[in-house]
């Protein structure tokens, strides 16, 4: 369908919006203050963009509580509210190229996933969230006769929404859309390395239908903007995703200031085990290697520790390796290529800095290891597995957030566990195993938010998405997500 021809030319034509949306209108820093969007698979600038502060965050807060206060949006039918989110979705979908081209540029994922999956992914989300709008109920409780007490949800006011770079687009569209369709206004900051899908779609929600000072958008550095956010007193709530580090910061924010709820979506180390009564280890392969590979290995998710039964660990060691040469980064606009550019060159040196500690560490290098150079970046990394990790390795501890694996080999379901739950993290693990009982069992003796058996990081915007322990403890997606932005109000009616 698509040439790397097509997305040369769209990109030299490409639009990028460099100034924050605050009530409805561009506006620069008022310090005048910027900072570089760089394109990291050709380390060239796109535009120099906007660094907002705590004065352009100030004005985000108060257009956004004027707009909760006397606005029409959180007096809205829902059936009206369904009807704005709707046609946003729809927008999203209409503008798919651009929407795609703007991550890939920015943060260097292959287009053709962007378009394939994020942005579609994104748009689903917002047509989710308002479909359920008008499918929501409230409660009468269980009172005597002579009384009436009702439990409704209401909105919390102004959220504060915090994205990482990994999946601007989507990540946005998980908080906003429960976040807008229970009627609060929002301020979304992107991170500074993949702030113009945010922007852009800012302007389709007002192209939508939403009224001005809704939603606004402030690209800053997380230790000027975001933590503005995290301090402001009129703030209501913050959702955040990205490293364990930084959700630290804003409980220590939220306590400094107003005691704003804080929702964390937080890192993780997934664990992946692989039993010997698996049936298809082909599979199991090819899932393992997409868990850790797929988007650069740039997931909170990705399942970066593989747990292998001995019995089968040189067999399916060997089937891996055979499954990550289909990972080869390459161009990012090229339609042929599955992996693109890791996200800057900062982050490019900590993935190789995990390399090279585990060398040093005794583990064993089987594939990959390698940076590569394409357009004049360097910022691209062959997918990498090391086996003979051990439990106390650095690589096995901490999040490397790139395509580097971890292979260690267990002997029984007990020794499995014990080494997936070895972790300061809970985000999400995966199972293979044909024992239907052994499935059942491991499951629940595995302390993750989600558990994928005999798949790998299963998502769905039905089911809801978060961790524990130092994974954080927020929800996103499905209906519980609503749970974080509206609050619980009993209203008592005596009657007499």
């Amino acid at each position: 369908m698509f040439e790397l021809s097509d997305w040369q030319q769209r990109a030299r034509t490409q639009r990028f919006i460099d100034r924050a949306l605050i009530g409805g209108r561009q506006v620069a820093a008022e310090s005048g203050a910027t900072f570089a969007a760089i394109n990291p698979a050709t380390n060239r600038l796109l535009a120099n963009v906007a660094a907002c502060g705590a004065a352009e965050v100030d004005a985000a807060v108060r257009a956004a509580r004027q707009a909760f206060d006397s606005g029409p949006w959180a007096r809205m039918a829902p059936v009206e509210r369904k009807r704005v989110l709707l046609r946003l979705a729809e927008l999203i979908l209409a503008n798919r190229e651009e929407l795609a081209l703007l991550d890939s540029l920015n943060m260097g994922k292959p287009v053709m996933d962007a378009y394939n999956i994020d942005v579609p992914g994104a748009g689903g989300v917002f047509a989710w969230y308002a479909e359920s709008l008008d499918k929501l109920y409230d409660q009468v409780a269980p009172t005597a006769q002579n009384a009436l007490a009702t439990i409704t949800r209401v909105p919390l006011g102004v959220v504060a929404a915090v994205v990482p770079w990994n999946f601007p687009l989507d990540m946005a569209a998980w908080k906003l859309a429960p976040a807008l369709a229970a009627g609060n206004s929002v301020v979304l900051k992107p991170a500074e390395q993949s702030p113009f899908s945010a922007l852009r779609l800012a302007e389709l929600a007002l192209e939508a239908g939403l009224p001005e000072g809704v939603l606004s958008v402030v690209p800053g550095l997380g230790e000027s903007a975001g933590k503005a956010l995290g301090l402001h007193p009129d703030i209501d709530c913050l959702a955040f995703t990205g490293s364990t580090e930084v959700g630290k910061y804003f409980m220590q924010y939220s306590a400094q200031s107003n005691l704003k709820q804080v929702w964390l979506e937080c890192g993780g180390k997934s664990a992946n085990l692989v039993f010997a009564d698996c049936q298809d280890l082909d599979l199991a392969a090819e899932k393992a290697a997409f868990g850790i590979f797929f988007n650069q290995g740039e997931v909170c998710s990705a399942n970066s520790r593989l747990l292998v039964q001995r019995s089968i660990h040189d067999e399916f060691v060997e089937r891996l390796i055979a499954k990550a040469r289909h990972w080869q980064p390459g161009d990012p606009l090229n339609p042929q290529s599955r992996a693109g550019a890791i996200v800057d060159t900062r982050q490019a040196d900590s993935v190789m800095g995990f390399i090279d500690s585990a060398r040093t560490s005794g583990a064993n290098l089987v594939c990959g290891g390698q940076r590569l150079s394409y357009n004049g970046s360097s910022n691209f990394i062959e997918p990498t597995i090391f086996t003979g990790v051990g439990a106390d390795m650095r690589l096995s501890r901490e999040e490397v957030f790139g395509p580097v694996l971890a292979v260690t080999p267990f002997d029984d379901e007990e020794q499995a566990v014990r080494l997936a739950n070895d972790s300061v993290y809970g985000l999400a693990a995966s199972l293979w195993s044909d024992d239907l009982n052994r499935a059942h069992r491991v499951a629940r003796r595995l302390n993750a938010g989600t558990v994928s058996v005999n798949t790998v990081d299963a998502l769905d915007v039905s089911v809801p998405f978060g961790g524990g322990k130092q994974s954080g403890f927020g929800r996103d997606l499905s209906l519980h997500s609503f749970d974080k932005y509206t609050q619980l109000k009993t209203t008592w009616f005596q009657l007499r």
